[in-house]
């Protein structure tokens, strides 16, 4: 039976495929006020912006592609059960083949119903803006992303991943987005925790660090945890 492998990815897992990440020098908070495209308030108060500001993020997704750590990722399903909770809204963990993909954050391809959050539409490649005036199956739709003052509905499955996990990854996140920072706190005792990213934060004793990019880092923490292969 294969060991539970779960690993948490951020912005950095996406940023070698020219994603642009939201809090760097020169990311998308330079260029938008947060909470006039990100958030609930902004939202009830233009929801015309905010379709705009998703549309485009949608065709700069389609035309990036799965880097070497998406990639590497699939790689290790191989090894390992392996699911993967992303705080990122992009597809690329699924476009590289990985099976088991939990998005806290909402998926950038989808839009759901204003009045009825269950129903959730996945957009098509040549069918990617959407407006306030959009209509799915007699619904008008917005944005499938949590909002800022929004709650995130995968938190719990997310922490029953972990609390279940023989090994733990953390991947290309500053560790100061809650509630992904916390899942560092339902790893069970005594499981090991990598974190990858070239700039990380201060982490808990016994966490192993590799400072590199995710498609490097990946390949060290595979070296490491599949050393027979």
């Amino acid at each position: 039976m294969k060991k539970k492998l779960v690993i948490s990815t951020g912005a950095g897992m996406s940023a070698e495929s020219g994603i642009k990440t939201f809090r760097d020098s020169g990311g998308l908070w330079e260029e938008y006020p947060v909470m006039e495209v990100a958030s609930a308030y902004g939202f009830r108060k233009n929801p015309a912006l905010v379709h705009e500001f998703y549309n485009k993020r949608r065709h700069e997704l389609i035309k990036a592609k799965p880097n070497a750590g998406h990639t590497a990722l699939v790689e290790l399903e191989k090894q390992y059960d392996t699911y993967i909770i992303t705080q990122n809204v992009d597809d690329l963990h699924e476009r590289a083949g990985s099976s088991h993909v939990l998005h806290l954050h909402g998926e950038l391809m989808k839009v759901r119903a204003t009045d009825d959050d269950t129903k959730v539409y996945q957009l098509k490649p040549e069918e990617l803006d959407t407006t306030p005036d959009t209509i799915i199956d007699g619904h008008h739709v917005r944005p499938h992303i949590v909002f800022f003052q929004e709650s995130v509905p995968n938190i719990e499955p997310a922490m029953e991943l972990v609390e279940q996990a023989d090994i733990f990854v953390v991947i290309g996140t500053s560790l100061n987005v809650y509630p992904a920072a916390g899942l560092l706190n339902y790893v069970r005792h005594g499981v090991p925790v990598y974190y990858i990213d070239p700039n990380p934060a201060e982490v808990p004793p016994g966490v192993i660090v590799i400072k590199e990019p995710a498609s490097v880092g990946i390949k060290i923490l595979a070296d490491l945890i599949c050393p027979n292969v």
